[in-house]
């Protein structure tokens, strides 16, 4: 009995011991999570401006003696971090078709009234081979947009600015920067 006794006593013991003695075992995790940035400007793809054309004709006497305006949407879609500029300038100095031409100040870009949603202060930019701010102080964002009017006013396409020039098709690039203040 005594024996028994032990015995009942080492294991009341060892179940006691043994509850005390639980191992630790990890309860919390943590993990550093990071995020780089880096300062972005881009004229995103979508812009219409990208490899797009306005086209303006010139068939009647009423299209000599009266403003023409393109408007175009999505001219321009920029994304940028920071606030920015828009600048706007010819590829060079005149209209081209072989060798004659027109100078590049008949056209006039501005922002069109539903000028979507681009802020900054926008201007009226008569077109010309150096560069000229179309938007200055644009707040950053994303994918915001800007719907421009190209415009040929009738006292220039009724001027000898384009009035007896040959026939033909006269072309000049636009180019667009967008720059990061």
């Amino acid at each position: 009995m005594t024996k028994q006794i032990v015995i009942s006593a080492f294991t009341i013991g060892a179940i006691i011991l043994g509850t005390n003695n639980v191992q630790a075992q990890n309860t919390t995790a943590t993990t550093t999570a990071t995020i780089t940035l880096n300062d972005v400007i881009s004229i995103d793809a979508g812009s219409t401006a990208i490899g797009g054309t306005v086209t303006f004709n010139y068939v009647t006497a009423m299209d000599y003696n009266s403003d023409q305006t393109i408007t175009k949407a999505n001219s321009l879609k920029v994304t940028s971090t920071k606030n920015f500029n828009v600048k706007v300038k010819a590829g060079g100095p005149n209209f081209v078709n072989v060798s004659n031409s027109i100078p590049v100040n008949v056209l006039t870009i501005k922002a069109s009234p539903a000028a979507g949603t681009m802020g900054g202060t926008k201007n009226d930019v008569v077109l010309s081979a150096g560069e000229k701010t179309l938007v200055a102080n644009a707040p950053l964002g994303s994918a915001l947009t800007l719907n421009l009017d190209y415009t040929i006013p009738a006292a220039k396409s009724s001027s000898s600015d384009i009035l007896g020039k040959p026939a033909g098709t006269y072309t000049q690039t636009v180019i667009y920067t967008a720059t990061a203040l």
